[in-house]
């Protein structure tokens, strides 16, 4: 312990437990103050965020702590789900002093006024419990139309879409005539295909498949959903659907479907704009069974809709009839449950209502209390604010987890150069304010349909202002990708060994490249992988199957400094010593006590007593209970 730190939340000397906490949790606060200040009445200073100021509550001197400093205590029980923000207001005789926030190196500082921030606490509902199954696995998202065409030709296909007849060629990017970009050309992929391709994610060590949209839309993406009943014919049938399921199942796979429930297709049975379903739509007449759904500003032409793009109608999600259609016993949520799913991931989260997300979460866990529940989220959840407040994911009432973009850039700045103990700070941060059930199984992506291919971010030219035509031509020199896939394997290294479980974009693991959409939505270059980077993710896949640390483990910062980064995660049974090192050349560093007779993995080197971490690469070494 940094005797120099006044307070540090992230030690359990100065505040037990650390970390979110449920609610009714006794906290016990400790602050070590130097003996010259002279302070004579020190206060912890609290609120929630439901308060607009903070209350004062009384520390206690407990005694020295050495011969120039002294220790000052109190307890503290939140009585209610939310955040709560502290510091410390110390009386001496010079006046009144604060303990405030800084930043990685001083925890803590004394300043004359209040600081700009505090420190957070997340209390979250007592007895909130996340699904058992997510934890130590490995997730992989699936862009359906580009993953595996089975080679079965479907029928009722609507003949405005273009069926590509190469497999692997590139996506249409250009604008139609009409100057419009509809995403309307499709390589076929379907369910059958990734059925069929089960022993290779198995091999990969996937326990769990995601799937981009799968309901009849008129786009290759599917996010402007047509009809949430029916499987796209592209796609296959609800019978291959629930055959995915349980073949999955038998090779201990779940499948979680994307939920967009936002906004429709304006080409939907819902809003049929285009006319082309034999249904009354909300644009069709005002007598629409979904006409309650829509927001019209003067009917039928203008519409509230998604970002302004006229083909996504934003529905009212708090609205009786829509709420019943997707949440109700009968709906949406509760039919692809009982078809074999085990959850959801909702397509921007942050725009759906709190009230939507926490009738959604009781109908998927009345149907299934081991499904799954997963937000879009770009920032940090626990903080978040839309809607003109604060949000209230990660308490307990709505989501089970989120997209942890937070980690994807932090481990993006690492790799392309940032300093590890900012990074770590960063990761610590997210570890410090997001309730264990939640961290456990935070969903850990490096790339996703809406990103750049991870390669391409931290190996190729920065894409800047640059449009489709110079992104469809410019790609990775052999020399960008030689260095890229040496950077992106200790990206998957911290990807694999952090708290929560990894999720694979498809292709990622043999070295697809790729800028925006549709460039990041290549097809699969089966027979054309990158063999070396696909061992590495099997490898990578088998530590985290082994070890116990990674499920729900906790982690410490072990040393973190200049382009080292490292960590260990530990539970009862196991420890996992987890080291990067992103210069150019090799470092031997000093092995943690009790490692040194750890066994390495994944090819790690033990010399003469010291741990190399070969220069851009990653060292992990492993020990049992015995020493932990």
């Amino acid at each position: 312990m940094n005797i120099n730190n006044i307070y540090d939340p992230r030690s359990t000397f100065y505040r037990n437990p650390m970390g979110a906490v449920e609610e009714g949790t006794d906290i016990h606060f400790t602050i070590i103050l130097p003996r010259s200040l002279g302070c004579y009445c020190a206060q912890v200073m609290i609120k929630s965020d439901t308060q607009p100021d903070f209350s004062f509550r009384s520390m206690f001197w407990c005694g020295m702590y050495g011969e120039d400093h002294e220790m000052w205590d109190c307890h503290f029980k939140p009585d209610q789900i939310g955040l709560y923000w502290h510091c410390f207001r110390l009386k001496t005789n010079e006046g009144d002093r604060f303990v405030n926030p800084a930043g990685p190196k001083q925890k803590s500082i004394i300043e004359r006024s209040p600081g700009a921030t505090s420190w957070q606490i997340t209390c979250y509902k007592k007895g909130f419990e996340t699904p058992k199954w997510a934890r130590g696995g490995v997730m992989y998202q699936i862009f359906p139309d580009r993953f595996n065409f089975s080679g079965e030709m479907k029928k009722n296909i609507y003949p405005d879409k273009t069926l590509r007849k190469t497999w692997g060629e590139m996506p249409e990017w250009r604008p139609n005539k009409n100057g419009e970009i509809t995403n309307s050309d499709f390589f076929m992929g379907d369910l059958k295909g990734i059925t069929q391709k089960l022993d290779y994610l198995e091999e990969l060590g996937v326990t769990c498949i995601y799937l981009n949209p799968i309901f009849e839309a008129y786009s290759n993406h599917r996010y402007d959903t047509g009809d949430y009943s029916k499987i796209d014919p592209i796609l296959g049938t609800e019978e291959d659907f629930k055959e995915l399921c349980a073949e999955a199942k038998k090779r201990g796979m779940r499948v979680i479907n994307d939920g967009v429930f936002s906004h429709t297709g304006s080409d939907s049975v819902y809003f049929n704009r285009s006319g082309r379903y034999n249904t009354l739509g909300a644009y069709n007449s005002k007598e629409s069974p979904y006409y309650s759904w829509y927001n019209f500003i003067q009917w039928p032409n203008q519409y509230n809709s998604w970002w302004g793009f006229y083909t996504l109608p934003e529905v009212n999600e708090l609205g009786e009839e829509f709420n019943e259609y997707i949440n109700g016993e009968n709906g949406i949520v509760r039919k692809w449950i009982k078809a074999g799913n085990s959850g959801w991931r909702l397509d921007v989260a942050d725009e759906l209502p709190d009230g939507f997300i926490e009738n959604l979460r009781n109908a998927v866990k009345a149907e299934d209390p081991e499904a799954m529940v997963i937000g879009e989220v770009w920032e940090d959840a626990s903080t978040k604010e839309s809607y003109g407040g604060r949000r209230k994911f990660l308490l307990g009432n709505q989501l089970d987890s989120v997209m942890n973009y937070p980690f994807r850039s932090a481990i993006i700045d690492y790799v392309m150069g940032a300093d590890a103990e900012n990074i770590m700070d960063r990761i610590m941060s997210i570890v410090e304010n997001y309730p264990k059930p939640v961290l456990d199984v935070l969903m850990n992506l490096l790339g996703t349909h809406d990103t750049e291919r991870i390669l391409t971010v931290i190996a190729g030219e920065p894409m800047g202002g640059n449009g489709r035509e110079w992104q469809a031509k410019t790609k990775l020199t052999p020399q960008q990708r030689k260095r890229g896939i040496k950077l992106l394997k200790i990206a998957v290294g911290i990807q694999y060994t952090l708290p929560g479980f990894p999720c694979v974009y498809y292709g990622d693991e043999v070295g697809m490249e790729g800028y925006r959409d549709p460039f990041n939505r290549g097809c699969f270059p089966w027979g054309d992988e990158d063999k070396d980077l696909l061992e590495w993710y099997k490898t990578l896949g088998k530590i985290r199957k082994n070890c116990s640390a990674l499920d729900g483990g906790e982690i410490v910062n072990a040393f973190s400094t200049g382009k080292q980064l490292s960590y260990i995660r530990h539970d009862k049974e196991t420890a996992l010593f987890c080291a990067f090192n992103t210069d150019e050349k090799d470092a031997a560093i000093n092995i943690p006590p009790g490692y040194r007779n750890g066994t390495p993995l994944a090819g790690t080197k033990i010399v003469d007593g010291k741990l190399l971490i070969p220069a851009q690469g990653c060292a992990f070494v492993e020990i049992t209970h015995q020493y932990v």
